[in-house]
């Protein structure tokens, strides 16, 4: 904890990555999501992620969408509840 509020520092976008929220399981490791952006992007869950973070319908999550295809986006990190939470305080997602 950062400070006696319980806000705590947390892993936020770079340049190319932004804040989105699943909205629907696709199957074989893909996700939809809608971004902070506005655009309704298919996520994929690469390989190290898998296994190890549960992903499920309505978690934030850290999106780093294609260059080359922008209506595809890799998840790269997986918010819990509380930190959610915070990010919605703080008004960084909606």
């Amino acid at each position: 904890m950062s400070d006696q509020s319980g806000r705590r520092d947390l892993r936020m976008p770079n340049d190319d990555q932004v804040f989105a929220v699943v909205t629907e399981m696709l199957g074989h490791s893909r996700v939809q999501l809608r971004c902070a952006d506005g655009v309704e992007r298919m996520g994929r869950i690469p390989g190290r992620m898998k296994y190890r973070n549960w992903i499920n319908r309505n978690d934030v999550v850290l999106a780093e969408p294609w260059s080359f295809q922008d209506e595809k986006a890799n998840v790269e990190w997986r918010y819990d509840d509380s930190a959610a939470d915070q990010l919605r305080r703080e008004g960084h997602i909606e």
